[in-house]
């Protein structure tokens, strides 16, 4: 597996990455047409144009699908669980553990040498039976919050390129922290500065991360967010990196992403586009013609990719996109007529696949 920070390597083959990124940026010119690859050949590798690595979502179930397993391989150089590295998969009703599809994934990234990003240790929507039970004595639960941390971090020290510590702190509207059994129990700011510093001992090397949504469209989230990143930062915990999940809508205004990107790189730390999709059918206007709000989609995308360029190398944690194929999409299983990824139900890639291409191989260009 490739150390935190190491870009793709080469693409196999005859051709040389100049050729094939003057061949995208030749396709790309040719319209919105030519963003979709020819039936005689497969799409056009998304990690072997990224400056950075390039990540999807996944279930364990999806590594034994070859059709997505293939697309993982082709596209990407890092993985991210989607939800079975969370307590509602990992941690038993008995305080056991369960750690099998997590390593199975883990199996699958060293064996095609992804990185796998964990995510997410803490996260305000889930109340386990365990933690339920002991939450009137703060000694017995603040033992269980360490050695669950402890437990999972260290597992898979050595087997990832960071964690997602904190996941989702902000209320939707910006307008508070959320309040939660974690807080409760050990304090709104206290529990996360101590679930940072617990998985820095179990784990001194991976980086450390806070993640949260809607940062590009409720603009006192993204000002409250980062009043908590410095508030955790002067508390002395260990947060290293800053995860904008960037779950968008087509309707979302140009230049939101951009703005937001770089609202949260001032802080100097890596960030990791962590989990971008955009839905059709959540954009309001829904009269637009669907083919409108598909190329808004493919803008939306290339304009996420040419903010998270626009950062300092040393901060381009990951660029990672929540899912390969839009019939995996917990999107398109909320409304069967969404498609928020880059490639359709069959796999083929979409405009938005084009559009992140072309982005990707202009900015490689520039770069020399």
């Amino acid at each position: 597996m490739t150390a935190a920070g190491d870009p793709p390597g080469e693409p196999s083959g005859s051709l040389s990455r100049r050729g094939i990124v003057a061949g995208a940026l030749a396709l790309a010119a040719c319209g919105p047409r030519a963003n979709s690859q020819p039936a005689a050949g497969p799409a056009l590798a998304l990690k072997d144009f990224a400056l950075f690595p390039f990540g999807a979502c996944v279930q364990a179930s999806h590594l034994e699908d070859p059709a997505i397993a293939g697309l993982l391989t082709r596209h990407v150089s890092q993985i991210t669980a989607e939800w079975e590295m969370k307590m509602e998969y990992m941690l038993l009703d008995t305080g056991g553990f369960r750690f099998d599809r997590p390593d199975r994934m883990a199996a699958f990234a060293q064996a095609h040498a992804m990185r796998l990003f964990g995510h997410a240790l803490i996260w305000y929507a889930q109340k386990p039976i365990i933690f339920q039970d002991m939450a009137a004595d703060r000694a017995a639960f603040a033992a269980a919050y360490d050695r669950y941390i402890t437990a999972v971090v260290g597992r898979y020290r050595g087997r990832v390129c960071g964690w997602d510590v904190i996941n989702e702190a902000v209320k939707d509207d910006g307008s508070a922290l959320r309040d939660h059994m974690w807080s409760q129990a050990l304090g709104e700011l206290d529990h996360m500065t101590r679930a940072f510093k617990v998985a820095r001992a179990a784990d001194p090397v991976a980086p450390l991360f806070i993640n949260d949504y809607n940062l590009e469209s409720v603009p006192a989230k993204l000002d409250l967010y980062q009043r908590l990143i410095e508030r955790l930062l002067k508390a002395g915990a260990p947060l290293s990196g800053i995860g904008c999940q960037t779950h968008c809508n087509a309707d979302l205004p140009a230049g939101a992403l951009t703005r937001t990107i770089a609202a949260l790189g001032r802080f100097g730390l890596p960030v990791h586009v962590s989990e971008m999709d955009v839905s059709i059918t959540r954009s309001r206007g829904l009269l637009t013609p669907r083919a409108e709000r598909e190329a808004a989609q493919a803008r939306l995308y290339a304009e996420a990719i040419q903010a998270f360029c626009d950062l300092p190398a040393r901060q381009r944690f990951a660029f990672t996109v929540w899912g390969m194929r839009d019939s995996e999409s917990w999107l398109v299983r909320e409304n069967r007529n969404d498609a928020p990824l880059l490639f359709d139900g069959q796999g083929r890639a979409k405009s938005s696949h084009g559009a992140v291409i072309k982005a990707l191989a202009a900015r490689r260009k520039a770069q020399g």
